[in-house]
């Protein structure tokens, strides 16, 4: 599928620059550009919709953590301590 983009001439020069510095096509660089982007958004987003499931979770069930309890179990965790999480409480 051919797709166009319109660049003002400052960006398609910095895009040819790149490209021959990187000894790439303009092409190549703007694609990974944008395949980098979309992968790089895609994870924010699903990073977004677990934080929104886990707020809609401790609506209904009020289950938790302390911000104490998770430094303790994660300071235990940079020691080498394999442990186990603490468990959520109401």
């Amino acid at each position: 599928m051919a797709t166009s983009v319109k660049l003002d001439d400052d960006m398609k020069n910095r895009i040819q620059q790149l490209a021959k510095a990187r000894h790439r096509s303009s092409h190549w660089i703007m694609r990974e550009g944008i395949r980098e982007y979309v992968e790089r958004e895609e994870k924010r987003e699903s990073f977004k919709q677990d934080a929104l499931s886990a707020w809609d979770a401790y609506q209904k069930n009020g289950l938790h953590l302390t911000l104490e309890e998770a430094d303790a179990w994660l300071a235990k965790l940079e020691t080498g301590d394999d442990v186990e999480p603490p468990k959520c409480h109401i």
